[in-house]
């Protein structure tokens, strides 16, 4: 059972940047693919962001192409998304999530990810 855990968000300004990290239990293993998802209140949670890991090609929403950059860390175990420029629509809560192998190529579907952090809250102000 893989825990994450992120860490990172808060509040600021729009036109600021964040660097939100995601901790993993254990060894990310190679396999693996790490995503960053969000949620806006009254919103469904979508895609945001994903690297595979053993490769480290990296996937993003159309939208995020630009202003959001994930990578892994320098720490063991850590993925994470360095946010530019941010908007007050990114304002929501980030998750992390990590996905075994499985036989799906999209990786912002979200039903195929087995395990999920809790979340850091974003705020943008205007």
């Amino acid at each position: 059972q893989v825990q994450l855990v992120e860490s990172g968000g808060g509040l600021v300004q729009a036109g600021d940047s964040l660097r939100l990290s995601c901790a993993a239990s254990e060894r990310i293993v190679s396999s693996y693919v790490m995503g960053w998802f969000r949620q806006a209140p009254g919103k469904e949670r979508e895609f945001v962001a994903a690297i595979n890991w053993s490769g480290g090609r990296t996937y993003y929403a159309e939208s995020m192409k630009g202003r959001f950059t994930i990578s892994r860390g320098y720490a063991k175990n850590t993925v994470l998304m360095q946010m530019n420029t941010l908007k007050p629509e990114d304002t929501a809560v980030y998750y992390c999530a990590a996905r075994a192998p499985n036989s799906y190529s999209d990786y912002a579907l979200i039903g195929t990810y087995d395990y999920w952090g809790q979340g850091t809250q974003v705020t943008v102000s205007a």
